[in-house]
């Protein structure tokens, strides 16, 4: 009988706290699907002994065992707004029933919000939610939902840029939502603590007359926004009057040792200016890629201009920073500016016939192909590198690649190369994008 064997099968979870409801929906899944249920109590056979099965399999049939549900809102067009600017933070998995990723998620969704219910109990503190993408495309159309499941953090109602994408289990979900809560601004006893900022940082300090203050909670939301990029410090009362000459203030703390310090000249409590200051100053135009962020920068879905270079080699990175700054400062939003360890990125290089040897290089990758930048040095002269990304957008790079130079390239009375040029190496960093055997990637169909 298909009821017992779904019991007998929860049963076994039970013991395994973590496996229980997975169970419990793997073999719903499979009643759905007419498939062997045999299959589930072979499997439960292998983990307790048949005397225990056949008694935890009675208490569950007689009621004396239920299991716990987690407390997960489910939104809607109705109420996401209402729910999710109400919570300091939460943490919403947009779904697809169809997607068997998904319907593994579920219980470990669920259990890891009984976990973290019962540490911060009010609902206004935390909130684990979901979005059945397939019921409601408009919302998942609103936060440009590409793949199942996707599991994306709020706080006040604003999305963060970095949505979770660690281990799907009971205990990461739940350490990363404590991580999530931990007040991300240190308080300073003493202004002396200033000397010792690390300058390899980025850092904003506000002085504050008192933390029960409309200043300060602005300040406090901006940090919890941006706490992944800059380090936040605070003084209060006595300790920062004598940097209140004028009243409460921010200033930041430029990366480098002779690095000015800056003065925020807005309004403190006005979110949006002291959000926007903020963020200028602590995520940098030309950011650092790793294997760690990789898949979340390659999913933003736009080319890559990379700089290759050896880590101790500040001197290139300081000189494409400034190149970037000057000349393609407008093309922010079509094309990502980003760096790359040579030693680490081995691959890439070798991928364009490039070693750490030859760095730094720079070099596009525009998820199909890659294009290598001449020389370094070009980056002197003025507009090339400019002109080098427009010829990416306008499809000269790839159009070259297949047939040489275009004819107004050709230098006077040299003949025409008529013989095609060999394809462009395949896109590298593609390779860093949401993996298949972790998420159902929509594709080039309307799935929404």
């Amino acid at each position: 009988m298909p009821v017992p064997v779904v019991l007998a099968v929860c049963t076994a979870c039970f013991l395994q706290q973590r496996r229980r409801r997975w169970c419990r929906e793997t073999c719903k899944i499979q009643q759905r699907r007419n498939l062997n249920h045999h299959h589930c109590t072979m499997k439960l056979s292998s983990i307790i002994p048949a005397p225990e099965l056949r008694y935890f399999t009675l208490l569950l049939v007689t009621g004396l065992y239920t299991p716990g549900r987690g407390e997960i809102t489910s939104l809607d067009a109705g109420n996401i707004d209402d729910i999710l600017n109400s919570a300091g933070v939460a943490l919403v998995n947009f779904y697809a029933d169809w997607c068997r990723f998904s319907q593994m998620l579920h219980p470990i969704f669920e259990e890891a919000s009984n976990i973290v219910r019962e540490e911060y109990p009010d609902t206004t503190q935390v909130v684990f939610a979901r979005v059945d993408c397939d019921q409601h495309s408009d919302i998942a159309q609103r936060y440009r939902i590409s793949k199942y499941p996707t599991m994306k953090l709020f706080r006040n109602g604003m999305m963060m840029k970095r949505e979770y994408r660690g281990q799907r289990s009971v205990s990461a979900i739940a350490d990363f939502i404590r991580q999530q809560k931990v007040d991300p601004i240190k308080e300073m006893e003493n202004l002396e603590e200033t000397s010792s900022v690390d300058r390899s940082r980025r850092t904003i300090i506000g002085y504050f007359e008192k933390r029960d203050s409309d200043n300060y909670r602005t300040y406090e939301k901006v940090a919890n926004i941006l706490r992944d990029d800059c380090v936040f410090l605070a003084a209060f009362g006595d300790v920062s009057k004598p940097e209140r000459f004028s009243g409460d203030n921010l200033i930041y703390k430029p990366m480098g040792e002779n690095a000015p310090d800056m003065v925020y000249m807005g309004s403190l409590t006005n979110f949006d200016l002291s959000y926007a200051w903020t963020q200028d100053k602590c995520v940098p135009l030309v950011r650092e890629i790793t294997f760690e962020n990789g898949e979340e920068l390659t999913e933003e879905g736009i080319p890559f201009l990379i700089l290759f270079h050896q880590q101790d080699d500040t001197d290139s990175l300081e000189k494409f920073q400034q190149e970037v700054a000057r000349q393609l400062i407008s093309e922010k939003g079509s094309i990502n500016f980003l760096h790359a360890d040579c030693d680490k990125f081995r691959h890439p290089l070798l991928h364009i016939q490039k070693t750490p040897a030859d760095c730094p290089v720079i070099a596009i990758d525009s998820f199909r192909h890659m294009y290598v930048f001449p020389e370094f040095s070009d980056l002197a002269v003025p507009g090339k590198l400019r002109q080098f990304v427009l010829d990416l957008h306008s499809g000269k790079l790839h159009r070259e690649f297949h047939h040489g130079p275009d004819p107004t390239d050709s230098t006077p009375g040299q003949e025409e190369n008529t013989e095609v040029a060999s394809n462009p190496p395949e896109s590298s960093f593609q390779k860093l994008a949401p993996s298949e055997t972790r998420y159902t990637i929509l594709r080039h169909r309307d799935e929404l």
